[in-house]
Parts: C-alpha cells; sequence; structure tokens
C-alpha cells in the first residue's frame, strides 16, 4: 500500500479579504461586543462632526453680532459664547464617555481573541501527525516565531479596525457627506483627493510587500538561532565558540538590519508623498470657498470656509492614519499566512482508524515497510520483520541503521511510504490511535519531563492514578528513596532532578501506565551502573507476559531477548536467537564483541576471579 509523506503545505498568500475571512470565526463569538462597539463608533463619529458645525453656526453668528449697526451687545455675545461653551463641553463629555467604552470594548474583545486565537492553534498542532514537526520549516524557533508574531498580529488586527480603523472611517463618511450637503463642488474637491491618496498607499503597500515577507522571515531565523545557542550552550562553552555562535548572530542581525532600513526608507518616502497630497486638498478647500464667498455664491459664508476645513480635517483624519494602519495590515497579512497555515494544515492532522478491540495480544507485523523522512532521508528498505506477542524482540544495529524509526511507525508517529504494518492481523491503519497509545508504553533515550512536581510528572502516564500507586511506579523505577530524600518529596519540581533521576522518572510514568506494549529505546542509556542495573530488575519484572520492542546498546538487556532483528542501512541483515546470531558472525558478532571489549571483559573476568 503506497502512502505519500507530505511535507506541509507552503504558505497561502492572503489578501485583505481572506485575512478578514479567517478572522471572523473568532470574532463572531462576541456579536454583543460588536454590536456595542459599532453603535459607539456611530455616536461617536457624530460627536466628532459637532466642532465644525458649531465653529460654522457660530463664526456667522458673530459675523453678524459684529455688523450690527448701533455698536456691539455684550448680551447676545454672552448668549452666543454661553451656547458654544455647553455645546463643545457637553460634546466633551459624551465623546470622553463613548471613547472610553469603545476602547474598552475593543480591548477586551482584542484579549478575548487572542486567547482563542492561542487554544485553537494549540489544538491544531496537538492533531497533527509527527511528520509536521519533523519538516525543515517548522523548527521549534520558527513555528514558535510564526505563532507568537501571528497572535500578536491578528488580534491587534482587530483591536485596530474597531478601536482605529472603524471610527476613522466612519467619521470621514460623515464629514464627506456634510460636505456634499453644504456644497457640492467643495465635495468633490474633497473626494477627488482621497482616491489618489489610495492609489499612493497601494503602491507603497506592493513595493514594500516583498521586504516586509523578508523581515518576517529573517525573524524567524533570528529566534531560531538563539533558540539553538540557548539548546547548545553547554558544547558551545565546552569548545570556546562562543564567538562564532556570536557571529552568526551578527550576520542574521546585519542582514536584518539591512532589510529593515531599506524598508524604512521606502516607508518614509511614501509617507511624504501622502502628506504632500492632504496638504494639497486643504489648500485646495480654502482657495475654493474662499472664491465662492467673495463670489457671493449661493449657501457660502465667511463661517463655511472654517467649516469645509474643519470637516476635510476629519476626511483626512483616516488618510493621516492610513499608512500606519495599512502598514499594520500588511504586519498582518504576512504573519497570518504563517498562522493560519497551521490553523488549516488538515492534511497534516493525525489520522485516526475505528478499530477498538476488547483486548491487545501485541503480535506486529511488518513487510516489506519503506519509510522517508519528511525531509527527504530514506530510513527504511523493504523491512520485514515479526514481533510476536508476549515476546521480547530486540533491535540491533550501529546509529542510523533505522532502529528508532520502526518503534516510530509502530507508535503510528508516522505511516510507511510502502509496505504494511498488522497489529494482531489489522492493518495498523485501522486501529483507534488514541486507544492504541493508551495501550503502549514508550521509554525513551531522552524523555521530556514536564515543568511541574514529581508526582504530577509521574501521574502522567495515567491521570487517575491515586497516590499510592504513584509511590508504587517510583518505588518500582528505584527513584522513591532519592525522592524522599528531597525536602519536599513529592511535591518537588520535577525539573531540579538529574538527567538520571529524570529518565527514572519516565520509567515510573510506564510502571504507573501498565500497558501490554512496552516500547523500550535505550531506557537506560544516561543512568549510571546501578541504576541501570536496578532499573533492569524492574523492567524484566514488567516486561512478563508482555510484548516488548527493545533497543539498546546494552548487552546485558540485548541477551536476554527471545529474538533479535540486525539491521544496517534501514535493512534487515540478520535475524534470530541472540545465540544464532552470534554465531552466524557478521555485524551482531562485531557489535557484541566491540561491546565487550569496551567494557573489558578479560580483566573483569580477572577482578571476579
Amino acid at each position: 500500500m503506497k502512502t505519500n509523506q507530505t511535507t506541509p503545505s507552503p504558505q497561502t498568500r492572503m489578501n485583505i479579504w481572506d485575512l478578514l475571512r479567517n478572522i471572523v470565526p473568532f470574532v463572531s463569538p462576541y456579536r454583543w461586543l460588536v454590536a456595542a462597539t459599532l453603535a459607539l463608533t456611530l455616536v461617536g463619529s457624530l460627536m466628532a462632526q459637532v466642532n465644525a458645525v458649531v465653529l460654522d453656526r457660530a463664526v456667522d453668528a458673530i459675523n453678524v453680532l459684529v455688523q450690527q449697526s448701533g455698536g456691539f451687545a455684550w448680551a447676545d455675545a454672552v448668549r452666543i459664547l454661553t451656547i458654544i461653551t455647553a455645546i463643545l463641553l457637553g460634546k466633551e463629555v459624551v465623546a470622553a464617555v463613548v471613547t472610553f467604552f469603545q476602547r474598552y470594548y475593543g480591548e477586551r474583545m482584542r484579549i478575548l481573541v487572542s486567547r482563542d486565537l492561542s487554544l485553537r492553534v494549540v489544538e491544531s498542532m496537538l492533531s497533527f501527525r509527527m511528520a509536521f514537526f519533523s519538516a525543515e520549516d517548522n523548527e521549534t524557533g520558527r513555528l514558535q516565531s510564526r505563532i507568537d508574531r501571528g497572535i500578536m498580529s491578528l488580534s491587534n488586527t482587530v483591536n485596530n479596525f474597531f478601536i482605529e480603523i472603524l471610527p476613522l472611517f466612519t467619521s470621514a463618511v460623515l464629514a464627506l457627506v456634510l460636505m456634499f450637503a453644504a456644497n457640492v463642488y467643495v465635495g468633490l474637491v474633497a473626494l477627488c483627493i482621497v482616491p489618489i491618496y489610495f492609489w499612493v498607499t497601494y503602491v507603497q503597500a506592493s513595493r514594500m510587500k516583498g521586504g516586509r515577507r523578508s523581515i518576517f522571515g529573517g525573524h524567524q531565523a533570528v529566534s531560531q538561532g538563539i533558540l539553538s545557542i540557548i539548546e547548545s550552550i553547554s558544547v558551545i562553552k565546552s569548545f570556546n565558540r562562543e564567538h562564532i555562535e556570536a557571529d552568526r548572530q551578527a550576520a542574521l542581525q546585519r542582514t536584518m538590519t539591512d532589510l529593515q532600513l531599506s524598508t524604512r526608507r521606502q516607508s518614509y518616502f511614501f509617507n511624504g508623498l501622502k502628506s504632500f497630497l492632504e496638504q494639497i486638498g486643504t489648500v485646495l478647500i480654502i482657495i475654493l470657498t474662499a472664491y465662492l464667498v467673495l463670489i457671493d455664491y449661493p449657501g457660502m459664508s465667511i463661517g463655511k470656509i472654517m467649516y469645509h476645513v474643519m470637516l476635510f480635517a476629519n476626511v483626512s483624519a483616516p488618510i493621516r492614519q492610513l499608512h500606519r494602519i495599512y502598514d499594520d495590515m500588511n504586519d498582518a497579512l504576512i504573519y497570518a499566512e504563517g498562522f493560519f497555515g497551521i490553523i488549516h494544515a488538515d492534511d497534516e492532522v493525525e489520522d485516526s482508524g475505528s478499530f477498538r478491540p476488547a483486548s491487545v495480544r501485541g503480535d506486529f507485523q511488518l513487510k516489506d515497510v519503506d519509510f522517508t523522512y519528511p525531509g527527504g532521508t530514506k530510513a527504511l528498505h523493504g523491512v520485514s520483520l515479526n514481533i510476536p506477542s508476549g515476546k521480547i524482540t530486540a533491535l540491533v544495529g550501529l546509529s542510523g541503521a533505522g532502529k528508532s524509526t520502526i518503534v516510530n511507525l509502530l507508535d503510528k508517529f508516522y505511516h510507511p511510504d510502502c509496505g504494511s504494518i498488522c497489529l494482531d492481523g489489522v492493518e495498523l491503519r485501522e486501529w483507534d490511535t488514541q486507544w492504541l497509545r493508551d495501550h503502549v508504553g514508550l521509554v525513551l533515550q531522552k524523555n521530556h519531563i514536564f515543568d511541574g512536581t514529581i508526582e504530577e510528572n509521574i501521574r502522567y502516564g495515567r491521570p487517575t492514578a491515586t497516590h499510592e500507586e504513584v509511590v508504587e511506579a517510583a518505588r518500582q523505577a528505584y527513584i522513591y528513596e532519592q525522592i524522599m530524600q528531597l525536602p519536599r518529596g513529592f511535591e518537588t519540581s520535577a525539573l531540579q532532578l538529574s538527567g538520571g533521576q529524570q529518565q527514572r522518572i519516565a520509567i515510573a510514568r510506564m510502571f504507573i501506565k501498565n500497558p501490554p506494549i512496552i516500547f523500550l529505546d535505550e531506557p537506560t542509556a544516561s543512568l549510571d551502573a546501578i541504576a541501570t542495573e536496578q532499573i533492569k530488575a524492574s523492567i524484566d519484572a514488567i516486561k512478563a507476559g508482555r510484548t516488548v520492542v527493545i533497543i539498546s546498546h546494552n548487552i546485558g538487556q540485548i541477551i536476554d531477548a527471545d529474538q533479535i532483528y540486525v539491521l544496517q542501512q534501514g535493512r534487515v541483515v540478520q535475524s534470530g536467537t541472540p545465540d544464532e546470531v552470534y554465531h552466524q558472525g557478521g555485524l551482531y558478532k562485531d557489535i557484541f564483541d566491540a561491546s565487550a571489549r569496551s567494557m573489558n571483559v578479560d580483566k573483569i573476568a580477572n577482578t571476579l576471579a
């Protein structure tokens, strides 16, 4: 059966409509916030026009008052000033209340959407098969950068839309309507400036998009580089290679600096051009309104000059902010490509069958299995082997022979390119993945310890386990005495333990799970000789009646196996009982003899004699 090993699909290029369509499902649960924000936006936009209307009426009223025959009437002046003061102060109070709730609701929505985006991407990644995480573009640092910047940028887009974009453009539309209502010619002048400005902004975005995408890729590379330094700091220091890593980071930062300076240079050029266009619009409005007043055009007065200038300021307000908003939107488009590329990677979702038998025997059969990792490395070539239930099967070979790959396939972390893998006579693809893994215990050479207490880490193997069962598992893993010597016992942070102690915690995790199938990949690699012997005794006890697949360079563990398969460059080259394969000669004998020599077996025997 042929299957494809796919790598994550290229990130889909997004436009604004794609961005909005992807964000809507995360905003729609908060319709009441959207409705409240829209209502407040409308009220706020109306408030923004009050100054222009008041100034128009006030200038004309004062002009009439000044030109009255018989002198200046202070009573009328006080009345006009009182009305102006009351309206403007009242408007400011209303505007302050509207702005507060508008910003609060907008920020509340941003926080809630940010939370939902975080939860969704975590849920998506947890459902992906291992091939997704093995792909070159999905290194830990790159994934973290895509997620962090995606969430930040998308949540800010929601916030900007309701707090910046929507109020500004609503106010601009209302101002434009009022300008047309007052004078069509002035309205047309204002309207003509806007599309020119938008066109310049569009050209700016088109020319700068490539640079922004390169900067995004640079951020990912820098993030991955820093993470790599942190993970390998002991190696870097032991070889005195700090200068090499510093130079490598400096090269990345220099590239980033050049990209950022180039992008900013283009940005400032276009921003200056747009500011010039805005000022040209204001000059044209002043000249046209002044001309209409001078020719005594119907409906035009000195107050209308100030009225139109202030309304045009409201029309140009989003224009002044458009470059910043458009920059944010373009950043959001780029970051959204990476973020939604994760969420919508449906082809990476781990497939699962529905077969869930009452019990599992643990009889595996692999036939003509080929496997290639997402990066292109072919790890297995036509591998066929039988792993009988209730027996111990050892996989032996040099590093890179394909031993761990077989365990990964048996645990459904990956699917073979071709060939078949059956468990108890049923194709492994048909098994319910979660049910299968509930019946498999896996101990690796390096096991992950979570940020939590020792008890929480052991109980991870079976969350419903009691404290007594946790204690018993610790005893079986020969870690109980060391735990009890700690000031906080089982409540101690597991991250404070040594590497060998953490390995025993992982083994205790398997003991508490108590599965019928056990995969052991160098389970005692980081333990001392006494701990290795203790763990070997515990593992020997739990092996009874279970299907066990073990990978180890420890002769004592290999020689106990019921059968062994010797792998070389992804192929099975020898198989049989340990005795039979040893007497065949070949690779297994070479490994066995080399292990014996490395342990100075002859001198050990003389010492014991």
